[in-house]
Order: structure tokens, then C-alpha cells, then sequence
């Protein structure tokens, strides 16, 4: 299976969410072209993420809540849990990955784990079929 996906390290939202999997990013009409990107047509919900927004963030040197004295705070808590439950994957777990094991390998592992194995196209982390030719996917195709 050949790869289509490559993610990069700006479309790794504070929290640990990789845009790149997101739907907003995903789809083609009011596209968001990621948390960290900055752009004029950025929905408002995005703009006024509490957590992009943290006084405590803005101090930190790759802009990942990792790198805060306090994580994991409430905020993130609070995302990752519903991210657990209705996605199966770990915002948490992921910037703990960013931060043992790098950016780069994190990426990599992410372009291998959000690729649609019938027809190689970027997974949704918030669909459980394949966006481009509708595969359904079974919880562990995906996590």
C-alpha cells in the first residue's frame, strides 16, 4: 500500500490533535487549514481555542502543551477525554509521543496510522469510514 498522507509538525495543534486528521482540515468546503496555521477564513471556534490562547502556552518553545509546568491542565483533560471516548485516540498520549520519542517519528507513525488501508487517502480521526472511498472501519484499522 503506498502512502498518500504526509503530516507536518504545524498541523499539530497545542493539545496534541493532529489537524491533518480533522475534518474541518479534510474536507473542501470551509476548510480549516489547521490550529496553528494562521489564515483569514479560520473558524471562530479555532480563533478562540482557550487552550491555542494560554498565557501559559505562549511561553513555551514549540507551542505544545507538553512544555507547560502545569500539563496536563484541566482544559486538556477535559479534550482528551472526550477525544478517548468518542474518537479512541489519546491527545495526551500524543504529545507524551512528541515528547519521548520526537516530531519527526511522531509524524511518521501518523501517516502510517491515518492512511485508508483499501484506498491509501487521509483518515478522518472524527469519521469511522474513509472520506474518499467510504471503507468502513473497525475501531483498531484506525487507532
Amino acid at each position: 500500500m503506498k502512502i498518500f498522507v504526509t503530516f507536518t509538525g504545524s498541523m499539530i495543534a497545542p493539545c496534541g490533535i493532529n489537524c491533518g486528521t480533522c475534518i474541518a482540515f479534510l474536507r473542501s468546503r470551509n476548510k480549516c487549514h489547521g490550529c496553528s496555521v494562521v489564515s483569514s477564513d479560520k473558524p471562530k471556534t479555532r480563533l478562540s481555542c482557550r487552550i491555542k490562547n494560554c498565557e501559559q502556552l505562549a511561553s513555551t518553545t514549540f507551542k505544545l502543551c507538553y512544555e507547560c509546568s502545569i500539563f496536563p491542565c484541566q482544559r486538556v483533560k477535559q479534550i482528551d477525554k472526550r477525544y478517548r471516548m468518542k474518537y479512541h485516540t489519546s491527545l495526551i498520549q500524543n504529545l507524551h509521543n512528541i515528547k519521548e520519542t520526537g516530531m519527526e517519528n511522531f509524524l511518521l507513525k501518523e501517516s502510517e496510522r491515518w492512511v485508508c488501508p483499501e484506498c491509501g487517502s487521509g483518515l478522518s480521526v472524527h469519521k469511522d469510514y474513509c472520506l474518499s472511498c467510504h471503507h468502513v472501519l473497525n475501531a483498531s484499522s484506525s487507532n
